[in-house]
């Protein structure tokens, strides 16, 4: 499996915005191959951000590289940053992080 990771610093008093942004989006993630699941994580909170974390799990690292070259890619990526008002609500380009799993450990106990 492969966790592709976003990290957004988003600005003071833009949370709810921020939110529903990506709560409102038309996801076709679910479309391609080697989607496993999605995740948008709000976290702790700072003088002049909150920060918040998209995690996407992929069956290998393949199938996410095809996605970083999709047309879905493109279109989900067109206004990022954007309220539907055009305002910027994060304080820099978000940071990305990829991670190949090594050992997942499921409900059983059992590790893979």
């Amino acid at each position: 499996m492969y966790i592709a990771m976003n990290r957004f610093r988003v600005a003071k008093g833009s949370e709810d915005e921020f939110e529903k942004v990506w709560l409102n989006r038309e996801s076709q993630l679910h479309t391609l191959p080697g989607f496993v699941e999605f995740h948008l994580l709000r976290g702790p909170s700072a003088e002049d951000h909150t920060l918040f974390a998209s995690h996407t799990v992929w069956q290998n690292y393949a199938a996410f590289e095809a996605w970083t070259k999709s047309e879905q890619f493109r279109a989900a990526h067109a206004n990022a940053g954007n309220s539907s008002g055009k305002k910027v609500l994060y304080l820099e380009h978000p940071k990305f992080e990829g991670f190949e799993v090594r050992q997942t450990i499921d409900r059983s106990g059992k590790a893979a």
